[in-house]
């Protein structure tokens, strides 16, 4: 039992110290910060467009089948979107609106 407690103890110790090398320089503003660097795949399958742009699912076919010029990629029968040319598509849309 006091081996698994020094243990844990000593991990803790190299954890906390590890943290405190960057305590006046931190990578990171906040502690959720470390979560939103993941990088995400640059290429997304159709079923999760629609939480890249904010819509319900059914709104999201009707968008595909209005709009034929949104970028996309179709391979093995699946069609997936860059989410830089989505992002730059969805720009140029919103601007066409105002």
């Amino acid at each position: 039992m006091s081996l698994f407690l020094g243990i844990g103890i000593a991990l803790a110790g190299y954890f906390i110290g590890d943290g405190m090398k960057n305590w006046k320089n931190p990578s990171e503003k906040t502690f959720f910060d470390h979560f939103k660097k993941r990088k995400k795949p640059e290429l997304m399958e159709e079923k999760a467009v629609h939480r890249f742009i904010s819509m319900p699912k059914e709104e999201t076919k009707v968008l595909f089948q209005k709009q034929e010029d949104i970028p996309s990629v179709k391979l093995d029968g699946k069609i997936y979107f860059s989410r830089a040319y989505l992002k730059e598509w969805l720009i140029k849309q919103k601007s066409h609106l105002n």
